[in-house]
């Protein structure tokens, strides 16, 4: 079943009212995420831990990759980039790292907090090919600016 990012927006946005930790923040969202849509195979964070390389955050599905250069990979390429990478098909993508067999398709989202700076990538990996569009990058897009960047949640 999709997701219904306006009743995810509200809930996200109530169950992180005032809260300041990072970690909290990080892994209340990824649970919400996760659990509002069937296509959500792996759901998580990689922060960025030093220049040019993130480290896993929190997360839910099976394990991930514990480091990802910004060289490497469709994490890597948003966090170089800092644009949303929406990848219907993994084995099309080049220096894709396969943290996970089963994922076919993947959609990355910048993280910024409130002064723009990018403090992680938001990964959501799917066990089915072309799971996700560009209604998809809005929606989770907005949710993360509210939460980390302060805009409007």
């Amino acid at each position: 079943m999709p997701a219904d990012y306006q009743t995810l927006s509200r809930t996200v946005a109530a169950l992180t009212e005032g809260e300041t930790d990072i970690v909290a923040l990080m892994a209340t969202v990824t649970c919400e995420v996760h659990h509002a849509d069937d296509r959500f195979d792996w759901t998580g964070f990689y922060r960025v831990t030093e220049p040019g390389l993130l480290k896993i955050g929190p997360y839910q599905g099976g394990h991930g990759c514990l480091v990802i250069p910004f060289d490497r990979g469709v994490c890597g390429a948003c966090a170089r980039t800092g644009r949303a990478q929406l990848v219907p098909d993994v084995g099309a993508f080049p220096g894709h790292i396969a943290c996970a067999s089963s994922t076919r398709s993947e959609l990355v989202l910048p993280v910024r907090d409130g002064s723009g700076a990018l403090i992680a990538v938001f990964d959501i990996d799917s066990d089915r090919p072309s799971a996700f569009d560009e209604a998809d990058v809005r929606a989770l897009q907005a949710i993360l600016d509210a939460v980390f960047a302060g805009g409007g949640g």
